[in-house]
């Protein structure tokens, strides 16, 4: 016996560019950070279930971290030579968002569709600046939540907040002195 299901689902990909504003947040407030400006690439997509609105977005993006961490502040680096030094990460990004577009607003969503989003992102590093007062982790994972618009059913403009989980890198002189990343993404998605 079988049942015949139509798929109704809306697939739709394209390219992808952001900007963020990174942070590093140590386990103590030991040093002093800086906040930095990276950006971001890639494609993505979404794929919606027409009538309720709910969907999940997946993509594969280049994405640059960066920081610059305050180690001549304490001896314990100034001693060897370390100073006030920016870490730059550079990280393959797979976001796996829910989300919600609303798109029940009488005509007015061919011209605007309010969107909100949120779940993890995994982050693999490829590869790092010379920091070499920091150990790597290779990856992170990030909670994400998030708002937008989709405009002229084919743009779309989102910012959103991520939460790193688990740690990205650690100072080699300290074991226990890790830091997890903090980030505000602006992105402008066009999907086909």
């Amino acid at each position: 016996m079988g049942i015949s299901v139509k798929s109704n689902a809306q697939f739709r990909y394209g390219p992808v560019v952001g900007v963020t504003l990174n942070d590093f947040i140590f386990k103590q407030d030991i040093v002093s950070v800086s906040k930095q400006v990276g950006g971001m690439a890639g494609i993505q997509a979404e794929m919606m279930f027409p009538g309720i609105g709910i969907g999940i977005d997946l993509g594969l993006l280049y994405n640059q971290q960066s920081a610059k961490v305050n180690l001549g502040q304490k001896p314990i680096w100034s001693w060897d030579g370390w100073g006030n030094e920016h870490v730059m990460l550079h990280n393959i990004l797979i976001p796996l968002h829910l989300r919600f577009k609303y798109t029940r607003l009488g005509g007015l969503e061919e011209k605007i569709a309010p969107i909100v989003f949120g779940g993890p992102e995994f982050d693999i590093q490829v590869g790092h600046s010379n920091a070499g007062a920091f150990k790597c982790s290779g990856g992170d994972l990030g909670l994400v939540a998030g708002v937008g618009a989709e405009l002229f059913r084919n743009w779309q403009v989102t910012a959103s907040y991520t939460w790193g989980m688990t740690y990205i890198c650690r100072t080699k002189l300290l074991d226990d002195y890790s830091a997890r990343s903090r980030q505000w993404t602006l992105k402008v998605a066009y999907l086909f």
